[in-house]
């Protein structure tokens, strides 16, 4: 599955390869399929090993789509992982995808920058240890979840208790008996916090900027995802005004507990990037009183999380779900290919702008049709261009 750091050049009278930078889903699932269309595709791993975002995640991550949504082309996820994979089942199946695949994967090699070819022809990738790799392609598949991002809250560099990024929370055994503050309610945060509260913390607050869109995994079997699916085959604002009394019957109104309606539309907020929260224990958490809604945090004072409201709390540890962002500045910033406002590229799936044809991207967005299974749509549509344009 692992090639040698250093990977032979091509002879001269072969085309050089395209190149995957990124070992995770997005990266295997393309360099797969562009496998299975006869072009050769190594890919670049900045780790020692294939998944390595999907290693770090907390330990109670689930899928929040299904097992047979959730496949990457040409091997089905097994039946024994269950119908809401578990993270420790994601790692395995990503492994066991590329060894299936006998994909050519090169770990330990971090691309730094992409260029194009002084002739115009191709791409030049500039990696760590010096290399400089030419390639026929690129597909960048480094990942929606790149880089933490913490917020610059005044007074956080002095606050006296712990602060620390959701990506650096694994479970709850180290805060048993603490007073805990989750700042951020997307699914990564409202998990957190449940996990906080059965794992012994002594009080859990979540900190709520805008009131989320709360949906059940699954109704009467059915899951929110294939919904998700069908929402994007609608207009925007049809599906805005169905959610309304969908949510209405499905989730309690939990504005007594703190924790309002929203007062925008599900579907113009998934477009917008915030995904539905699907619900793992949130809702029974709030109305029992076990986690407790609370404004944003404006900022840090000494040992006070100072919110938005002007209420001030000691807690022990706040653990920020604020998110991530992309971080392709570095590596793709020069060509012109980023939306300047959001840090995303602007090409998409079987997409490249006239002036960077060849340069491909997969798994910058988060559709509410589940991000695993539009990868897996993304790396077809990937093949299919890079095959024929080869």
């Amino acid at each position: 599955m692992t090639a040698p750091i250093s990977s032979p050049a091509p002879r001269s009278h072969e085309r050089p390869p395209v190149y995957v930078i990124g070992g995770g889903p997005g990266g295997l699932a393309a360099a797969a399929r562009l496998k299975d269309h006869g072009v050769r595709a190594v890919v670049l791993e900045k780790s020692d090993r294939v998944g390595a975002a999907w290693h770090g995640h907390y330990d109670r991550l689930r899928l929040h789509t299904t097992r047979r949504l959730s496949a990457l082309p040409g091997l089905p996820m097994p039946r024994r992982f269950g119908r809401w994979v578990a993270r420790e089942d994601v790692v395995r199946y990503l492994e066991k995808y590329a060894a299936f695949h006998d994909l050519e994967v090169v770990t330990g090699v971090e691309v730094t920058r992409v260029d194009r070819a002084p002739d115009g022809a191709g791409w030049v990738l500039r990696a760590t240890g010096g290399r400089e790799l030419t390639a026929a392609a690129v597909v960048v598949a480094t990942g929606y979840n790149h880089t933490p991002y913490l917020p610059d809250w005044p007074g956080a560099s002095s606050y006296t208790g712990r602060l620390l990024h959701a990506s650096a929370y694994r479970d709850a055994a180290p805060y048993a008996g603490q007073d805990v503050l989750v700042v951020g309610a997307g699914n990564t945060g409202a998990e957190i916090a449940v996990d906080l509260v059965e794992g012994g913390a002594a009080r859990v607050r979540l900190a709520v900027r805008t009131a989320p869109h709360i949906v059940r995994r699954s109704t009467l079997g059915w899951p929110a995802q294939r919904t998700g699916i069908l929402c994007r085959r609608l207009p925007v604002r049809l599906v805005d005004r169905l959610a309304v009394p969908l949510g209405r019957l499905s989730v309690p109104d939990l504005s007594e507990h703190g924790l309002p309606r929203p007062d925008t539309g599900l579907y113009s907020r998934a477009r917008a990037g915030a995904i539905p929260v699907q619900d793992a224990g949130l809702v029974a958490a709030v109305r029992s009183g076990r986690i407790e809604p609370v404004a944003a945090v404006a900022s840090f004072d000494g040992a006070e999380a100072v919110l938005a409201d002007g209420a001030r709390l000691t807690p022990d540890t706040v653990v920020a779900a604020t998110g991530y962002r992309r971080g392709l500045e570095p590596l793709v910033g020069h060509l012109g290919v980023l939306d300047p406002a959001t840090g995303r590229p602007r090409p998409h799936g079987a997409r490249t702008l006239p002036a960077a044809p060849g340069l491909y991207f997969s798994g910058y967005t988060n559709p509410i049709s589940g991000m695993l299974r539009e990868l897996a749509l993304d790396a077809d549509r990937i093949g299919r261009a890079l095959a024929k344009s080869l």
